[in-house]
């Protein structure tokens, strides 16, 4: 009895006071004049997402209105306090005017550049301080506009395999009913293979190939086994570090590392040149990659493109491994197997949705193809379009590739929105910039959820403040390969859409539902869309 009664209080005392120390980490935003979203137990502000009772979306609209007539908010993801910014002047502060305080994302799944294995951490997202600043200016140069221009051909490559395979499907009398973010996976994956791994692949005719297979079981960001995983890097991560638990599976990682490692070997000792991204870094370990002074850094791929920094240009003297150079392809593949893909998925249902949005564009096909008597498109020409480019950026607006950016407050800073409201955050504090509620707040954007784009033709483009429009990020740590994105869209919007229409099927959900994924845009039903050839 008295064994029972010691053991009863001993694990009462121990739950009250692991629930009193959970419990005081939510009384941060008590000190601070700003509101805060009520947090649940361990939940945090994250409650419905983690439970899977709201979609991405509207998890972060609701965190985004829960207080309209703030500038910054306070919230809780599990039991750390963050930062909401909802005002696009504070957005532009703390991300450019003071980028000093905030040159980092937070440390993200355990990943760290000090494992000289770990891809993720040292790519070029997850690198910190001056290492970031150093590898940020080591592949700026290979984002400017000219080195687009060597990479145009491989993915006009990819897009015309798309078509030729859309075609002999067709003539040979099979249905053009396709999901297309299995669509946009291949493609994105073919276009990755060929620029940052050197290998040619073509994921649609060969569905098997062990190049797409692989990266398809790396990032199944959508299982359950990732979810726990995520769960518990995040929660535990001395712990998972301990027993050795990585963000990503190591034999799949060592597979990528050694094919970028075994194709450099093969360029130096055959003296191969292709000009792609592996060519890049190989300059990169040579050190003869590096700006021009006479590079043209204006925005010659459309409204969405982010400017590059000083911190992009400024010159730096560090030898980087093999391992940390490698990292950056991997990066790249990481953008173009997902992140990508899943914005050209949502671009073409509007496409499919607005038929004369899709007709007019179509019509600037005929017009730029007639223009070229027979030529081949260039990257000149396509930078031209200018509806293609206004569609291009109302996709972006409504569902941008990066639904939240975040920063890390590197020294304690003072917040002062120059109306009364003032308070230090302190290092080691997250900031969130929640673009996907920017981009669809009827403040900045009136109707929306209207796919309307005439807000970005020539007169209306002036209005667009900076700090509300950031499908690639703001400021220096904004997204280093819009410039590739941007090409890589509109060259499958141009091939696709010069030989096919885009139609709604039974299997097309409209309106469209988002699943509740705790990771990106997902289409609850997929998108499912009928590619009928067009009349020659």
């Amino acid at each position: 009895m008295e064994v029972s009664l010691f053991t009863a209080v001993f694990i009462g005392s121990i739950t009250l006071l692991v629930y009193r120390y959970i419990s005081k980490k939510y009384e941060y935003f008590l000190t601070k004049p700003i509101p805060c979203v009520m947090p649940t137990f361990i939940l945090g502000s994250s409650g419905p997402l983690m439970l899977r009772t709201a979609t991405l979306k509207s998890h972060i609209d609701v965190l985004y209105n829960a207080y309209p007539e703030s500038k910054i908010i306070g919230l809780y993801e599990l039991t750390k306090p963050v930062y909401m910014l909802r005002d696009a002047s504070s957005i532009k502060k703390i991300a450019v005017k003071d980028f000093d305080f905030f040159t980092d994302h937070p440390p993200a799944f355990n990943a760290t550049s000090d494992k000289e294995g770990d891809l993720f951490g040292n790519s070029l997202f997850a690198l910190r301080g001056q290492k970031w600043r150093n590898m940020r200016s080591t592949l700026s140069p290979a984002f400017t506009g000219s080195k687009m221009r060597y990479m145009f051909d491989l993915v006009a490559d990819c897009g015309r395999s798309m078509v030729d395979f859309l075609t002999s499907e067709a003539k040979a009398g099979n249905a053009l009913e396709y999901e297309m973010k299995d669509i946009f996976s291949r493609f994105g994956n073919d276009v990755i293979a060929t620029i940052a791994f050197g290998i040619k692949v073509d994921s649609l005719k060969n569905r098997d190939n062990d190049f797409y297979l692989k990266g398809k079981q790396l990032l199944d960001f959508q299982s359950f086994k990732f979810f726990v995983k995520i769960m518990l890097l995040e929660l535990m991560p001395g712990m998972m570090g301990k027993l050795g638990v990585e963000f990503l599976d190591t034999d799949l990682t060592n597979y990528f590392k050694g094919m970028v490692a075994d194709n450099m070997k093969q360029r130096e000792i055959h003296g191969i040149v292709r000009k792609d991204m592996i060519h890049m870094l190989m300059e990169v370990r040579k050190g003869a990659l590096k700006h021009l002074e006479d590079e043209d850094e204006q925005k010659d791929a459309g409204f969405a493109t982010v400017e590059e920094s000083s911190v992009g240009k400024t010159t730096h003297s560090q030898i980087w491994t093999e391992n940390e150079l490698i990292s950056q392809c991997f990066l790249f593949f990481l953008a173009g197997f997902d992140t990508i893909s899943t914005a050209m998925t949502f671009l073409t249902y509007e496409l499919t949705i607005n038929p004369d949005v899709q007709n007019r564009l179509f019509e600037e096909i005929v017009k730029t193809n007639k223009s070229l008597n027979g030529a081949s498109l260039s990257y000149e020409v396509l930078q031209k379009m200018e509806y293609m480019d206004m569609v291009v950026s109302e996709a972006f607006r409504k569902w941008p590739p990066g639904v939240v950016t975040d920063r890390l407050c590197i020294k304690d800073y003072v917040y002062d929105d120059g109306a009364g409201t003032r308070f230090v955050i302190e290092k080691g504090r997250t900031v969130w910039i929640p673009t996907i509620a920017i981009h669809n707040d009827p403040k900045y954007y009136p109707n929306p959820e209207k796919f309307d784009p005439e807000r970005f033709n020539a007169d209306n483009r002036s209005k667009i403040n900076a700090g509300i429009y950031l499908p690639f990020g703001v400021g220096p740590r904004n997204c280093i390969g819009s410039r590739l994105a941007l090409m890589e869209v509109k060259l499958v919007l141009y091939y696709l859409l010069q030989d096919f229409c885009l139609e709604p099927t039974a299997k097309t959900q409209i309106p469209l539902q988002l699943s509740k994924s705790l990771f990106g845009l997902v289409a609850e039903k997929g998108v499912w869309i009928d590619i009928r050839p067009r009349e020659k």
